[in-house]
This record gives structure tokens, C-alpha cells and sequence, in this order.
């Protein structure tokens, strides 16, 4: 059975080599799907994020660990009809404010903004890093990007979507447009962001530093 089996795999390989059939595409394993979870801070501006992806990346949120199983944290899809209520009350690439980004004509257009039905506090905030980590990796397996925002107005974000529950953190999704590249550092170099030559470059500490011994 087992040479029947393997002759047939051959086979079908061999038609499917002389039909020109396309190659199958790569696992999403963990690895890739972490190494394609980068930062964008600039957007395809064609390019609209429907609800329904939206919908499937909050989703991941029905499945993933939550701090005493407490599930405090609530979602608000924003897509492009509402993106300018958004807009104007974030900030993005703080390392770097003399480029202003996003640059003109490459924001983002669809968000989801994580809330806390209760006050804040060292629980919530573990399940907001599960969460906000979750949900990126979702949008890349699906063939979008993102970006963790923290520097926005609280108020003024509440106002906008008349949200009944505290934001605490905002992702930015779409199909990003950057270049960018992670940079193998040491245990005492700096750990901040930088462009050259148009590629964003972003140092991480090698993993040698990372243990403890």
C-alpha cells in the first residue's frame, strides 16, 4: 500500500508539473506568519478592508486565553466610511516624528479598536497583548497588514464612535505598502526604529541576549 500510495503522489505531481499548474503555496506556519507580522505605518489607499475581514480577525478573540477567563475586552470594526472620524486623533511612528507619518495619501482606512469594560489594570493588560497580537497575526494569514496605535485621544476617540466602553488600544489594518527589514542587534544597542534608502528598519535583540543564565 505504502509504494501504491507514493507512486500515486509521484503521478499526480508529474500531471500536475505538465498541466503548468501552479505551485502549491507555503504553510502559514508560525514562523512566517511572524516574521510577515511587521509594523506598517503606510497604506494602499485603493485598497478598502472589508467588514466581513474585520469580523474575521476580531473573531480569533472567541479562541484565544484571556486573564481568569475574565473576556473583558470588546471590539469596534471601523471601515473606510468612518476612517475619518478615526484620522485625525492618531499618531503613528513616534521614533521617527520628523517624517509625519503616515505620509499624505498612504493612511490607513479601516481600524479596530479594542475596549476594556472594565478599568484598566495589569489583567486587562495581559489580555490586551494576547489579543491585539492575535488579531495581527489573523490579518496577515488572510493577506492584510497592521499596526498596534497607542498614541491617540482617548476622549476624542470615544466622542467619535460614541464607544460605551474605554479604548485602549487601536489597530490600523490594510494592505501595507512599507519595506521593511528586522535587524539582528546586541543587549545594549539601541532599539529604535529607523528608515534609510526607503527600507524601515527595526532592531531586535538577538536570542542569545534574551536568555538568562
Amino acid at each position: 500500500m505504502a509504494d501504491n500510495y507514493l507512486g500515486n503522489k509521484m503521478e499526480e505531481y508529474m500531471a500536475r508539473k505538465a498541466a503548468g499548474s501552479p505551485a502549491r503555496k507555503p504553510q502559514a506556519t508560525l514562523a512566517r506568519l511572524l516574521l510577515k507580522n511587521r509594523s506598517h505605518r503606510g497604506f494602499d489607499p485603493t485598497f478598502r478592508v472589508r467588514e466581513d475581514q474585520l469580523h474575521r480577525i476580531i473573531e480569533v478573540n472567541t479562541r484565544i486565553p484571556s486573564a481568569r477567563n475574565a473576556q473583558v475586552l470588546r471590539f469596534r470594526p471601523v471601515t473606510s466610511e468612518e476612517a475619518h472620524k478615526i484620522l485625525p486623533h492618531i499618531r503613528l511612528g513616534g521614533a521617527l516624528p520628523e517624517l509625519h507619518l503616515p505620509l499624505e495619501g498612504s493612511e490607513p482606512n479601516a481600524f479596530i479598536v479594542i475596549c476594556s469594560t472594565v478599568a484598566e489594570d495589569k489583567w486587562v493588560d495581559i489580555d490586551l497583548g494576547i489579543s491585539a497580537q492575535s488579531m495581527l497575526l489573523q490579518a496577515v494569514e488572510i493577506g492584510l497588514n497592521g499596526v498596534c496605535i497607542g498614541a491617540f485621544n482617548k476622549e476624542k476617540i470615544a466622542e467619535a464612535l460614541d464607544l460605551k466602553a474605554e479604548p485602549l488600544l487601536i489597530l490600523a489594518i490594510g494592505r501595507g505598502t512599507d519595506h521593511i527589514e528586522l535587524v539582528e542587534i546586541g543587549e545594549g544597542d539601541s532599539h529604535a526604529y529607523y528608515r534609510e534608502n526607503g527600507t524601515h528598519y527595526v532592531p531586535k535583540v538577538r536570542v542569545d541576549d534574551l536568555i538568562l543564565r
